[in-house]
């Protein structure tokens, strides 16, 4: 009995096995390492509790070896082997044999060997190893229960069936009863399997849209702190442009006042003079040279009353900061901030894309590809009519007979968004061109072709959509020289914006994108130009290749 009490004293309450690297809780009830440590990975809420007494942990416990506890239970399993339990043991054997089965009228479990032996007449009813002899038989009859009444649902002898409250009821065998409420139970198991199937095909669908969703988030976050990023940029080149101007104007105050000081040094010598030759004339005691004087000391009280007059110079005429000037140059550039975000944000939410698309920003002009009628210039962000011809070496990439270039930056995916800034004067156009378009010949004019897509103005102030040497005339007159420009590669769409107030679409090419896209830059005549930007990005034209 002492060494039963003991083994309970080093079982594990989870395994209900004799420890192994036991491990200690705060409230003082030890579990093995592994059965507490999967416990609480298995738990879908993360509130740590003792199995036992259930005391609650706010942070997961750290777990404390028991040395003391292991010693003792690797004693115990060392010097206890476990044995194989035999759970129903053979009636007729000495030693302990597991039964094959028990027959119900002997209420006796046999063996294989004295299964062979027994008698194989009907009322000798053999069941799997059991017992629980009192539930095979009948309460009242004490006759082994062999029906199955229908009307009342309970097994039932045959003394019931004939003589006792269930006679005359609709009977079964129990084989038969038990057959039919396997198939009751195998449709329900069926129905359950596919009611868990498609729980299962819910929760992949969930966990895709939540992986979709975690991948959205990613790339929501990367292009709204891109956003911010740009933002900053444009903050720091005002807080540099702001900052200038203060030099500046404090640079021309401090000049002022040095001129102002080096005057009053110059009338504190005249006078210091001045003082000294009167206090010359203080000092004599001559009354006749006091009165008659020097020549030069005659008009020493006039003069000063005059100098006072003339040289009079107060502290306010060195000036001060043109504190309006540096406020409207400050507000000025946050409303030039402010109104470029705004204007962007209201053509990606009419696109509905507002944080789904990459900024261009980046986006340059591929000098490579620039005719010799056009320059382009040292930022490689303007391109320029030129009437002279550039002489630039003749390559397999470069345009030979219309004035136009090509960005440096193909789009093979997603979705992006830049701004074109355009001349007053007629003769250009704007879009986007397969890498593979004709570098030479009618053909290679961007819009004349089907491996390209342009917006163009160039006899009037109307706009023309072109594809495939097709022209759409778009019906308004032009308003604004900032254009918008939104690529849906995926989806197949091009869209041109006019960025006046409000924002004007002005149209949508849609095409099954088979390569990549470049933009594409035509200068038609030689007073047009086209500046690319982004946002309120304003780049001063810089000189121009040659």
């Amino acid at each position: 009995m002492a060494s039963a009490d003991l083994r309970a004293e080093l079982t594990c309450p989870i395994c209900t096995d004799i420890y192994t690297d036991p491990v200690t809780l705060t409230c003082g009830h030890s579990y093995c390492q592994d059965c507490i440590t999967k416990t609480w990975d298995n738990q879908e809420e993360r509130e740590y509790s003792c199995p036992e007494c259930r005391k609650r942990y706010r942070v997961r416990p750290e777990l404390k070896r028991n040395l003391r506890l292991r010693n003792i239970a690797e004693n115990i399993r060392s010097t206890h082997p476990e044995q194989e339990e035999v759970r129903i043991p053979c009636t007729y054997c000495d030693s302990p044999v597991p039964a094959a089965k028990t027959c119900l009228h002997c209420e006796a479990s046999l063996c294989d060997k004295h299964l062979k032996k027994h008698s194989k007449s009907a009322e000798h009813v053999l069941t799997e190893p059991t017992t629980s002899l009192e539930n095979r038989k009948c309460s009242v009859h004490k006759k082994v229960l062999e029906y199955y009444c229908c009307e009342d649902a309970a097994c039932i002898c045959v003394s019931c069936s004939l003589a006792g409250e269930h006679r005359g009821h609709r009977v079964e065998t129990l084989n038969e009863a038990s057959e039919k409420k396997k198939e009751k139970l195998r449709n329900i198991l069926q129905k359950l399997t596919s009611q868990r199937e498609e729980a299962e095909k819910r929760v992949q669908s969930l966990e895709k849209l939540r992986r979709q969703v975690q991948g959205k988030a990613a790339g929501v976050t990367e292009r709204v702190t891109a956003l911010i990023r740009d933002i900053r940029k444009q903050l720091e080149a005002l807080e540099k442009r702001v900052l200038s101007e203060i030099s500046r104007q404090e640079e021309q105050v401090s000049l002022r006042v040095s001129d102002l000081i080096r005057q009053l040094e110059i009338k504190k010598e005249e006078l210091s003079r001045k003082m000294r030759d009167i206090e010359e004339l203080c000092d004599m005691t001559d009354p006749v040279t006091v009165l008659q004087g020097r020549e030069s000391d005659r008009d020493v009280y006039c003069d000063t009353e005059e100098d006072t007059e003339r040289h009079d110079i107060k502290v306010h005429d060195a000036g001060d900061l043109a504190m309006g000037l540096i406020s409207v140059t400050l507000h000025s550039g946050l409303a030039g901030i402010v109104t470029g975000i705004t204007r962007r944000c209201r053509v990606l939410e009419a696109s509905d894309m507002l944080l789904d698309v990459n900024t261009a920003s980046d986006m340059l002009l591929d000098v490579n590809t620039a005719s010799n009628g056009v320059s382009v210039s040292e930022d490689l962000k303007t391109v320029s009519g030129s009437g002279i011809n550039q002489r630039r070496p003749e390559t397999p990439e470069r345009f030979q007979d219309y004035s136009q270039v090509l960005s440096s930056r193909s789009f093979s995916s997603g979705r992006h968004y830049w701004e074109v800034e355009v001349s007053e004067s007629v003769g250009w156009g704007v879009g986007m061109t397969y890498p593979s378009i004709e570098r030479r010949g009618v053909q290679s004019l961007i819009g004349n072709n089907n491996k390209s897509w342009c917006l163009q103005k160039s006899d009037n102030k109307k706009y023309y959509m072109t594809h495939d040497s097709n022209r759409i005339r778009f019906p308004h007159s032009s308003s604004c020289h900032r254009l918008g420009i939104l690529l849906d590669y995926e989806a197949g769409r091009l869209s041109f914006y006019e960025l006046c107030d409000p924002i004007r679409h002005l149209h949508t090419f849609t095409a099954s994108f088979t390569e990549p896209l470049h933009a594409g830059f035509c200068v038609y005549v030689h007073s047009s130009w086209m500046l690319v930007l982004y946002n309120n990005e304003k780049v001063t034209h810089q000189k121009c290749h040659g």
